[in-house]
């Protein structure tokens, strides 16, 4: 009669699941593999592009948050001494009015433009919840020097004074000429209202909820390993998350890029303005920029580049609807 292994004095082999969950790396990879499925699980498509995208949030909750968030902002530019143009209770005539009427007028026509395009997807066949007719669209001008523009989940837009020099003039200050051809303001109007369309700021949120469950797992998962080990092993999965995470954000530029570019023609803009638009774009501070892989923004040259490859078809569509381009 043969005796069982361990009475030759070997150790007896785990086996099974309960072995297999005893192994710290085994704990990590299964950790990762349900987030894979989590990932997998909420997963929904793009209309716009038919990308994949990652979304746990709520449109409702989506919209309070971009509420919550503008009215924030907004408060904050104040408070550092920036105003907010002919809002409640603010005198608004002259510049002022001018910068803002502008503003409303291009965001008015973005906005039809961004309802058409969602039920012209709709007739095709995709399958999504419209959100442009939704929205509360809302307009302010904040006058700051700082050259910046966004549009927030809820159709809240806030065009900064200091990008009107960029999309007017280009002479180094900001008047009411530079308002005089409105279309490359639209350029920048189309790209930040995309954003808000591709619900690109809930899929943040819910790739950095992603990110955190694996921290979790993989901190789980080392358990009592040394501490240098610990450090290690983690700071190289931040910066493999933040790869990711960069990767991402350059796409959701390029999406909104394109988007934009869909509403300016429905808009009747001029999309011939765009490729020049980021070259002057990347003439700002071009010396003091990471290399592309390193940024959240694909290079401003990538950007016009992107735009002349689309910009056959964007003259066709908008002679099509709008007449022919002088």
């Amino acid at each position: 009669m043969r005796l069982p292994r361990y009475a030759y004095g070997h150790k007896t082999r785990r086996s099974g699941l309960g072995g297999l969950l005893r192994s710290r790396f085994s704990l990590i990879l299964v950790g990762l593999f349900l987030i894979f499925l989590y990932w997998q699980a909420n997963q929904t498509e793009v209309p716009f592009s038919g990308r994949k995208q990652l979304n746990t949030v709520s449109i409702e909750k989506e919209v309070e948050l971009g509420q919550q968030s503008y009215v924030q902002i907004l408060n904050q530019e104040q408070q550092q001494g920036n105003d907010v143009l002919c809002a409640d209770g603010n005198t608004c005539d002259g510049a002022e009015a001018e910068y803002t009427q502008a503003v409303r007028e291009i965001g008015v026509r973005l906005q039809r433009a961004a309802i058409e395009l969602e039920q012209e997807l709709l007739r095709d066949g995709a399958s999504f919840t419209p959100v442009a007719d939704q929205f509360d669209w809302t307009y302010y001008v904040v006058d700051s020097s700082t050259p910046n523009a966004f549009c927030l989940p809820g159709g809240y837009v806030a065009i900064y004074t200091g990008i009107l020099d960029i999309t007017g003039n280009h002479d180094g200050q900001v008047d009411t000429d530079d308002i005089s051809d409105l279309d490359k303001l639209a350029v920048v109007m189309g790209h930040e209202i995309g954003h808000a369309l591709a619900h690109h700021g809930a899929e943040r949120v819910s790739q950095q909820r992603v990110v955190q469950f694996g921290q979790i797992a993989v901190g789980v998962g080392l358990g009592d390993m040394d501490a240098s080990q610990q450090r290690a092993i983690m700071q190289a999965f931040g910066i493999a998350a933040q790869g990711g995470m960069l990767a991402y954000s350059r796409k959701h530029e390029t999406e909104a890029d394109k988007i934009g570019l869909d509403l300016l023609v429905r808009a009747c803009y001029d999309p011939r303005e765009a490729p020049d638009l980021w070259e002057r774009m990347g003439q700002i501070g071009s010396g003091q920029r990471p290399p592309e892989w390193m940024s959240t923004h694909p290079a401003s040259e990538t950007r016009a580049e992107n735009f002349r490859e689309w910009m056959p078809d964007a003259i066709a569509e908008y002679e099509r609807r709008c007449g022919a381009l002088g």
